[in-house]
């Protein structure tokens, strides 16, 4: 199981959200490629990078500094927020990124999904960003009209994707812990893979997460437990 630290950046520093409000939320770093380099020091075998205003905006904002870091280090860098079109993904791919998350533009266009697919496979992946079941699109900020997280896993994994991510907004920033029962019930019911993410409190949020590995759980993005110092990322490495 592979321990994903977060760098989601907002208008070029680092922050974190509390159940993705834009406006709640807390500055870490103004240097994410800084931010970067203590993450790999530390041991990170790859990064989450989030453009959160290309989430708002529909469009990568912050090109530059998701650039530098893609390029900076051999580890791999997983890259979303704003990736709604085939050049945008085309041109994250360009700048060194290693995998694109595909949020808001999966949920809504079909044929755009199949499309990136299509070219890329495995090096793209579906981020199912839900909350209270509901898959959300823009950024968090709104609904998908009643798009459920398990109708919309089986329809990825029709298409060939075989790997997800599972963010249950409501834990996001919070500090109170994953949503086992949830997570469990997206792999049964998909057979896809999950890299969860939301709540990671503390070790045992990740040893709980461990214990259902062999049911499909491959990895876990952590932001805001790393950020204030709940444990270290060789604590969770080694638990991993």
């Amino acid at each position: 199981m592979l321990i994903i630290p977060a760098i989601d950046i907002q208008k070029g520093v680092v922050v974190r959200l509390f159940q993705g409000v834009f406006e709640d939320k807390t500055v870490y770093s103004d240097d994410p490629l800084k931010t970067a380099r203590h993450w790999v020091d530390q041991g990170a075998l790859m990064l989450h990078v989030v453009d959160l205003d290309g989430a708002a905006m529909g469009e990568p904002q912050n090109f530059h500094a998701i650039k530098r870091i893609a390029r900076a280090f051999s580890i791999p860098i997983q890259c979303g927020g704003g990736a709604r079109s085939f050049e945008s993904v085309t041109k994250l791919f360009d700048a060194g990124v290693s995998r694109v998350v595909l949020g808001t533009k999966a949920v809504e266009d079909r044929d755009f999904l199949e499309k990136v697919f299509k070219a890329y496979t495995d090096r793209v992946i579906v981020s199912i960003d839900a909350k209270n079941g509901e898959v959300l699109v823009n950024g968090w900020q709104a609904g998908s009209g009643g798009l459920d997280i398990f109708t919309f896993g089986i329809r990825l994994a029709e298409i060939g994707f075989r790997q997800v991510i599972f963010t249950d907004t409501s834990k996001d920033g919070t500090l109170e812990g994953p949503n086992i029962a949830q997570i469990r019930a997206l792999v049964k019911e998909t057979k896809l893979k999950v890299i969860a993410s939301g709540g990671i409190s503390k070790l045992d949020d990740i040893k709980q997460l461990k214990e259902i590995e062999s049911e499909g759980v491959i990895g876990v993005i952590i932001g805001k437990a790393l950020y204030e110092e709940k444990f270290t990322l060789k604590q969770a490495n080694a638990i991993a």
